[in-house]
């Protein structure tokens, strides 16, 4: 029989006790939460319940995928770990991408999900899934509530282990009987992960060593990842490059740790990184590794990759050392504290040929795109966005060339942002990211750059923007096609484009049906005009750029090449 909430009122009060529910939000609330990203439904109504009368701020989404990109957001704006609750069976399982995607990007998240009741779990009862099995290898740690005594322990913990070291996504799974019944008033105890321990100074002999080697080095380079933001280490890497005079390459994920236009910035390398910054990580002698994992986006063909350097790396985590690159000098640390223990040594190389060379590689082939003799291109879009903004705009992205463009071209100058999926390369993550960082940071300008097909993905939280009187601008570079998916069917299959041609809805009719601001542009400047527009619009604004059908990113690196065999523009025609 259902319990009314009347009843179970009357049922604390005579009990003098709380509900699970209750201890809940004051649990989360001790914890520092006061945003909440969710969707309601049975398994979980006892927690809405609370939640109803808790100074907690919850975002309806629209899809649960929606609710765990904007928790998403909100941690990769702010650094604090994003909240997402969702009910048990299709509610827990549509979070599972933006799972897989935070645990990919180390971006730390609590999620909460629903349960049937205790007695029922493996009874294939109705709206049951078994999220702690489905999300084992996709979670840092995940917990099911078995006795409501452990809640407490389970919270402190969790956020814990989500913070800390690597960060990541912890999964906490509350079955509706343990929501529903009595639990005592508590408060957050110290956290005791058992098993749990994260590396935290390096060795002082090992970084004599390191030390000596970079000092040693006639072509040392600096290679960063999103480990720098994470560990806020941005501070130190900047003052011991600039220290040492040590250029820096940057992975996309690690785009704003160090600041775009500096003059030992080599930009992004990889699969469509710079020139300069490909030959650079095929020349040098020494490679210093800091918050990265050597992924095969940056490495390409692993044979040539960096062949003549010898490698240092920093990572918190001791599974990527040596897990796709053998390296010499393995640091097992916080990066930051890394860094710092390094700024007290004399590592100062004599590399000014090397930066000299860099340089020239620079001016040689710098980053570049044809102009258009008519119609619009997409990087002029985002030139512009950049030029309108003052390049001071949080930036997400959805997945494709458009993410490309908006690495290339926008200059990131500070960490956080920059917010995109990196490693799962998630289409549909940019708009709700976008969403979720605007909550964050209400004073900002929050941007996003999305394709026409990327943006389909998530439509639907459209109406959460604009009832949520968030005023993020949504730039869609509107190409006609699944952009990437039709590069590559260009190069390698012949210009079969198969399924790669898709049709949109008229943007600024379905913006103004959902009661955003919806502008058009098809050349620079109407395009000039629209971003104007959009920037001095108070609410949110859906802006469709007609750009070229088949712009290509370049520079490229294809599949299974090594850095230094990048295809380049000038040899597209």
């Amino acid at each position: 029989m259902y319990e009314t909430t009347h009843a179970r009122q009357e049922k604390r009060e005579m009990t003098k006790v709380s509900l699970g529910a209750e201890l809940l939000c004051e649990l989360l609330i001790e914890a520092g939460v006061d945003t909440i990203f969710g969707y309601p439904g049975g398994a979980v109504l006892p927690i809405y319940d609370a939640l109803f009368d808790a100074p907690i701020r919850h975002i309806l989404t629209r899809h649960e995928q929606g609710a765990i990109h904007a928790a998403q957001g909100f941690s990769r704006a702010t650094g604090r770990p994003g909240v997402v609750l969702a009910t048990s069976g299709p509610g827990a399982t549509n979070l599972v991408t933006g799972i897989t995607d935070a645990f990919m990007d180390s971006t730390p998240l609590i999620i909460l999900t629903g349960q049937v009741a205790s007695e029922k779990i493996g009874s294939d009862a109705f709206q049951e899934a078994d999220i702690i099995g489905i999300t084992l290898p996709i979670t840092k740690h995940n917990y099911q509530v078995r006795k409501i005594a452990d809640l407490p322990q389970i919270i402190a913990d969790a956020f814990h282990i989500a913070t800390t070291g690597r960060p990541g996504p912890v999964l906490i799974d509350l079955p509706k009987d343990m929501m529903s019944g009595p639990a005592e008033h508590c408060t957050l105890p110290e956290p005791a992960p058992r098993g749990y321990h994260v590396p935290n100074a390096p060795d002082p002999q090992v970084l004599e060593h390191i030390a000596a080697e970079i000092k040693r080095a006639k072509r040392p380079l600096l290679y960063i990842g999103g480990g720098i933001i994470s560990s806020k280490s941005s501070e130190q890497l900047r003052e011991f490059a600039r220290k040492n005079q040590i250029p820096v390459t940057s992975t996309l994920l690690g785009l704003g740790a160090y600041p775009a236009g500096d003059d030992l910035f080599v930009g992004m390398l990889g699969m469509h990184g710079t020139y300069a910054a490909n030959r650079a990580i095929t020349e040098c002698d020494v490679l210093i590794a800091l918050g990265v994992r050597f992924d095969d986006r940056v490495t390409g063909k692993l044979e040539r990759f960096s062949p003549h350097s010898k490698k240092i790396h920093v990572d918190i985590d001791p599974a990527e050392i040596n897990k796709n690159v053998p390296v010499m000098w393995p640091v097992v640390a916080d990066v930051g504290l890394t860094l710092h223990g390094l700024l007290a040594l004399d590592c100062a190389p004599d590399a000014v040929a090397w930066r000299q060379q860099i340089a020239a590689w620079h001016e040689e082939w710098p980053l570049s795109y044809r102009p258009a003799q008519d119609g619009l291109k997409p990087q002029l879009v985002v030139e512009l966005l950049a030029k309108a903004t003052k390049g001071q705009a949080i930036v997400t992205t959805e997945v494709g060339q458009h993410q490309m463009w908006a690495a290339l071209f926008y200059p990131y100058t500070r960490p956080r942002q920059w917010i995109t999926s990196g490693g799962l390369g998630t289409m549909g993550f940019g708009f709700p990211a976008a969403m979720g960082a605007q909550v964050a940071m209400p004073d900002q300008t929050v941007v996003c750059i999305a394709g026409d097909a990327s943006f389909q993905m998530n439509v639907q939280e459209l109406q959460t923007i604009v009832e949520n009187k968030l005023p993020v601008k949504v730039a869609i570079l509107n190409n006609g096609f699944l952009g990437m998916v039709r590069q590559w069917q260009q190069f390698f299959h012949e210009r079969r484009y198969a399924e790669s041609r898709i049709g949109s809805p008229d943007y600024v009719k379905l913006a103004d049906a959902y009661g955003a601001l919806g502008l058009r542009a098809a050349n620079a400047q109407e395009a000039e005009a629209i971003i104007e527009q959009a920037l001095n619009h108070d609410g949110p604004v859906i802006m469709e750029f007609l750009v070229h059908e088949e712009e290509n990113v370049f520079p490229m690196v294809p599949p299974g090449a090594g850095t230094d065999q990048m295809t380049l523009e000038w040899e597209e025609a």
